[in-house]
C-alpha cells in the first residue's frame, strides 16, 4: 500500500501507488482529465498502464506535445487543445518538463495572457491566483521534483527560460510510484538523479533561515548519494528507485527554501533552444565550479554535505562532484554540450537575472557568471 505524506500537498507515495489515481480524480471531481505527456512516453505502456488506472468512462484526451525544455508555443497549444476537448483537470505523466508544462496549462486556464506577465522577474507572483485548474502529477522520472514544487520554468519566444513561482503552482496530487521509474535508461537516471542532488546541495546553502528545509534536504542528499550510482547500474533495483525517487521528492520538498547559482546557470543555458540542453545533466556539469565560487564562508555547511554524503572531511567536495559526473558518463563541459563561447555573455546576464541568483550564498555579479561559465566550458 503506498504511503500518504501530507507536506506542501498530498503525496501518494509508494509501490503501486498508481492504483489510486482513479480515486484521485473522483476526490478532485475531474471527469474529463487532459494527459499532458511527450512523445517518448506516449509510445510505451507506460501511459497505456496510468490511462487504464484512470478509469475513465469516456477515451482519453492526450497531449504529447512536450517539448524537452517546455516552451510558450507548446503551453499554447495545450491550452488550445484543453479548451476545445472540454476537459476539466490535467494530468501530468513524465519528467519536469511535462509537469512544468502542465502547470502553466493549469494558471491559463483561468488566467488571462500572456503568460509572461506572471513570471517571477517580472513581478508576476502575486498575480497568481487559487484558481488555476486542478492537477495531478505523476513523475516518471526522480530528478526534478516538480511533482512538488512551486515553480514551473518554461523557455518564452524570446529564448528566455523564465520561472513561475507560487504556491498554487503546486499540483493537488503526486503520485509517485517507483516502479514507473523502472524503464528509465541509465543515462537520464544519473542526469535527472543529478538533479534531485542539486535541489538537495542548493537548498541546504541557500542563506534563507528554514533548519526543517535543510534537514529535509541532507535526508535527500543522503538517499541520493548512497543509491545513485547502484540505480544507474542496476536500473532494476526497485530499492534504488525508491530511494532515488524519495530523494527527489524531498529536494523539491525543500527548495522552498530557494536554489542558487548552479540553476542560475542551468536556467539560462535551457534557454538555448537550438541545442536541447538537459537540466540535469547541466546541473551536474556546472556543480564542481558553482562549488569552487561559493566556498568562502560556507565551510561549515560544506562539512555537513560532506557527511550526508559519506565523505571524509579533507575531502574536496567540488572534487568529489567531478568524480561522480565521471563514474556517472556525465559530459565533461559545457562545450563537449554544444555552448559556443559567442553564448557566454548574454547567458551570464540572464542568469544575473534569474530568481534563483537572490538565494545564492554568496552574491555573485555577472562578471562571476560569466566567470563560472568560462571555468566550465
Amino acid at each position: 500500500m503506498p504511503h500518504i505524506i501530507n507536506y506542501l500537498t498530498k503525496i501518494q507515495f509508494g509501490e503501486s501507488a498508481i492504483a489510486e489515481l482513479a480515486n484521485e480524480l473522483q476526490l478532485l471531481k475531474i471527469k474529463r482529465p487532459l494527459f499532458v505527456t511527450d512523445k517518448g512516453l506516449s509510445a510505451t505502456p507506460l501511459i497505456t498502464h496510468v490511462i487504464e488506472s484512470a478509469q475513465l468512462d469516456d477515451g482519453a484526451c492526450v497531449f504529447d506535445d512536450t517539448p524537452s525544455n517546455p516552451t510558450e508555443v507548446a503551453v499554447e497549444q495545450a491550452l488550445t487543445y484543453l479548451r476545445e476537448s472540454k476537459c476539466d483537470g490535467i494530468i501530468a505523466v513524465g519528467g519536469g518538463s511535462s509537469i512544468d508544462l502542465a502547470k502553466a496549462v493549469a494558471l491559463l486556464f483561468n488566467h488571462p495572457g500572456p503568460l509572461r506577465q506572471y513570471a517571477a522577474i517580472e513581478g508576476g507572483v502575486t498575480k497568481i491566483k487559487a484558481d488555476v485548474l486542478p492537477l495531478i502529477a505523476i513523475p516518471t522520472t526522480a530528478g526534478t521534483g516538480s511533482e512538488v514544487g512551486r515553480a514551473s520554468l518554461i523557455t518564452m519566444k524570446d529564448n528566455r527560460k523564465l520561472g513561475f513561482l507560487s504556491p498554487y503552482l503546486i499540483p493537488s496530487v503526486a503520485i509517485c510510484d517507483p516502479r514507473l521509474t523502472l524503464g528509465l535508461p541509465p543515462f537520464l537516471t544519473a542526469a535527472t538523479g543529478m538533479d534531485a542532488i542539486a535541489h538537495c546541495v542548493e537548498t541546504f546553502l541557500s542563506p534563507k533561515v528554514n533548519p526543517p528545509a535543510e534537514a529535509i534536504a541532507l535526508d535527500g542528499l543522503t538517499r541520493a548519494s548512497k543509491y545513485l550510482v547502484e540505480a544507474v547500474e542496476n536500473g532494476e533495483n526497485l530499492t534504488a528507485r525508491n530511494e532515488m525517487m524519495m530523494a527527489a521528492l524531498e529536494g523539491a520538498m525543500a527548495f522552498q527554501k530557494g536554489l542558487g547559482a548552479v540553476h542560475s546557470l542551468s536556467h539560462a543555458l535551457g534557454g538555448l533552444h537550438e541545442l536541447k540542453l538537459h537540466h540535469g545533466t547541466l546541473n551536474a556539469v556546472l556543480m564542481p565550479t558553482v562549488l569552487r565560487f561559493n566556498q568562502p564562508g560556507c565551510e561549515e555547511k560544506y562539512a555537513c554535505l560532506k557527511d550526508a554524503m559519506g565523505l571524509n572531511p579533507n575531502d574536496d567536495l567540488a572534487e568529489a562532484f567531478e568524480k561522480l559526473n565521471v563514474k556517472l558518463g556525465m559530459p565533461a563541459s559545457l562545450s563537449e554540450m554544444g555552448v559556443m563561447e559567442e553564448h557566454l555573455d548574454q547567458l551570464a546576464q540572464w542568469a544575473l537575472e534569474d530568481h534563483s541568483t537572490a538565494t545564492n550564498p554568496r552574491a555573485p555579479s555577472k562578471e562571476d557568471f560569466y566567470d563560472m561559465l568560462k571555468e566550465a566550458f
